[in-house]
């Protein structure tokens, strides 16, 4: 049956009418989907039951954070709360040695100033300071 050749001269392929049927059925099944999941009854439908889930899930989660708490604690491992609070403190201690870093950074260029302009007056000022005494 493969040597069996059209009158154009390609070969028979019996299954390319059921392809060009499955493809026209996935494309119409496509564009309906898509139709019908941008729909607001659509969202108000999944919301409702999103909502529904959580709710029933709400106190399986809430058993299951107490036993993992406790497991942890009985295997001296940390939990979730005490990596935040580590992470928490960690930041601070970052805050600050940027802001050390910065005043440093200040200090230094304040002494690295010339010791001539350090030392020398600003001349309008000693001017106003020497006509005040007067």
């Amino acid at each position: 049956m493969a040597d069996e050749r059209a009158p154009n001269g390609k070969d028979v392929d019996p299954m390319s009418a059921f392809r060009d049927l499955r493809d026209t059925y996935l494309d119409a099944w496509s564009k309906t989907m898509v139709e019908a999941v941008n729909s607001e009854a659509y969202a108000k439908a999944s919301g409702a039951m999103l909502e529904t889930g959580l709710a029933a899930s709400a106190p399986f989660r809430q058993a299951l954070e107490k036993t993992m708490l406790q497991a942890l604690q009985q295997l001296s491992m940390p939990s979730r709360e005490d990596f935040v609070s580590l992470a928490e403190r960690l930041t601070n201690v970052e805050i600050k040695l940027d802001d050390i870093d910065a005043k440093l950074d200040q200090l230094q260029l304040s002494l690295n100033k010339p010791a001539s302009a350090a030392r020398r007056p600003n001349r309008p000022a000693a001017r106003k300071r020497r006509k005040a005494a007067r």
